[in-house]
């Protein structure tokens, strides 16, 4: 892409400027190493890093620009600088424009929440798929550009990555994008620049307050991303959450609900949830979908409510949402040939998804069926519902296995007995604690019997598990199948 620092500037809230803004841009970056000469480097304040510590650096590289917040005292002549209110939302602004303004050029659609958004960002990228358009995504679990999928890092990349898929998406003919919004991402300004056509809130429940520290921050951080809806998007949120008024109180876009016990524009009623999947009563018509559990009830209805919503044909869209499978690690079951016990892998890391996890359980399990539950929590994150996992983990299943998780830089033993602290006194016989992963996964199935049902919870579609800053390979559904299978 080509263009001059001036007009990348022009959507930008400037507060001083002084030399040549009228050169050639020949890349954006924020990340002093990856300037060449000729770039523009954008300082951002990160929270591990802040990027106006490497100005020099990124100016001996050859930057010919700088774009920041505080500018040094001297600079060579010949470099263009320019004070600006937020780097972090300049970075969005400039970077929509360097790359041609992408989401202008697609339906644009984000999803929020605590619990739900990969899911419903990739059920609405299949289904769009299916409905004969070319889609994008942008999620957790993957990255894709109609059927070709890309490495996925984060809930939401960088700034400058998130307008170079979308470029790509546009260049490969795609008309939607379905991508997570984190509330990591609104805060932070990543989706800065984005022209989006609707929001979706799912839900909110405690999450990130090692990041965002209170909870009132935490959903401050997701109200952000429908502050900067423009009136011609739409917001659409869950209201049986409470928070989901909360979030349209000062959007411009047009607001919608949807529900499954209020009055709402888009309601659905369970009629039926088992061990084979969903029956629904939706738009008057009786919907029968293979995912399991009363959160894919909502989940399908925020779909079949968006594709409404982008002018889709309603017993179109109910066809093709009944086609829909699983998404990875988000209540997958694993059923071993000639043995009655069931697997299920799930992302479920917070409280309430482990809760609403184990309920649906609950509902699906035959009378004497235990539930066996593997359960940890990750390293360098919230501390404080660690407690609060291990006692759901209790209330809720007949024998709990709490592991490792992600340690991270964090030592796994410490937090287990962080989590131990939230064992209920009554209920420390059906507690082990085994760090090793793969071995309490393996003890969860060599326990198993009859019916009972084994839950894997916590990494879901990870093909990894992190350890003093190492990746090493792990995959919970293959480790979990293998171990079931070598039950004699």
């Amino acid at each position: 892409m080509s263009a001059t620092l001036e007009t990348l500037l022009e959507p930008v809230k400037v507060l001083a400027a002084n030399g040549p803004l009228g050169q050639e841009v020949g890349s954006l970056q924020f990340d002093s190493r990856k300037v060449k000469r000729g770039d523009v480097f954008i300082a951002i304040r990160g929270t591990q890093v802040d990027g106006h510590d490497y100005i020099a650096s990124a100016v001996e590289k050859g930057a010919t620009a700088i774009i920041a917040e505080t500018l040094p005292e001297t600079l060579p002549d010949h470099l263009a600088s320019v004070q600006v209110a937020d780097s972090a939302k300049a970075l969005g602004e400039m970077a929509s424009l360097f790359y041609g303004e992408p989401s202008k050029q697609l339906k644009l659609v984000g999803v929020t929440g605590t619990n739900g958004k990969t899911t419903t960002v990739t059920l609405l990228h299949e289904l769009f798929l299916k409905l004969g358009y070319k889609a994008g995504l942008l999620s957790t679990v993957r990255n894709k550009i109609g059927e070709t999928p890309l490495p996925a890092t984060h809930t939401t990349p960088d700034a400058l990555s998130v307008q170079a898929l979308l470029r790509e998406m546009v260049d490969a003919g795609c008309d939607y994008a379905f991508m997570e919004v984190s509330s990591h991402a609104a805060h932070q300004r990543r989706i800065a620049g984005l022209d989006f056509d609707g929001a979706v809130f799912t839900n909110i429940t405690h999450d990130h307050l090692d990041y965002h520290k209170t909870f009132k921050a935490y959903i401050e951080a997701k109200k952000m991303f429908f502050d900067m809806l423009p009136d011609t998007a739409f917001a659409l949120v869950n209201v049986d959450d409470r928070r989901g008024e909360v979030m349209l109180q000062n959007t411009l876009a047009k607001r919608y609900t949807y529900s499954l016990r209020s009055m709402a524009n888009f309601r659905a009623k369970l009629l039926d949830n088992s061990v084979t999947g969903l029956q629904l009563l939706m738009d008057e018509q009786e919907v029968f979908s293979r995912l399991i559990g009363d959160f894919n009830a909502y989940n399908l209805l925020a779909v079949y409510s968006v594709a409404v919503l982008l002018g889709q044909d309603r017993m179109e869209t109910l066809t093709a949402l009944s086609e829909l499978g699983a998404v990875d690690g988000r209540f997958e079951t694993i059923v071993t040939p000639g043995k009655s016990y069931i697997g299920i892998v799930d992302y479920a890391h917070t409280p309430d998804a482990l809760e609403k996890v184990l309920q649906t359980i609950d509902q699906l399990r035959q009378r004497d069926s235990r539930v066996i539950t593997v359960v940890g929590c990750g390293g360098d994150r919230d501390k404080t519902k660690r407690p609060v996992m291990a006692k759901t983990a209790c209330a809720l299943s007949d024998q709990v296995i709490l592991t490792s998780d992600n340690p991270r830089s964090e030592d796994p033993e410490a937090i287990l007995e962080e989590m131990w602290k939230g064992v209920p006194k009554d209920a420390t016989r059906k507690v082990l604690t085994i760090v090793n992963r793969r071995e309490a996964i393996r003890t969860a199935a060599a326990l198993a019997q009859g019916t009972d049902i084994v839950l894997i919870a916590g990494k879901g579609h990870e093909k990894y598990q992190e350890i003093n800053g190492e990746r090493l390979p792990f995959d919970d559904k293959a480790e979990l199948e293998g171990a079931l299978q070598d039950k004699s």
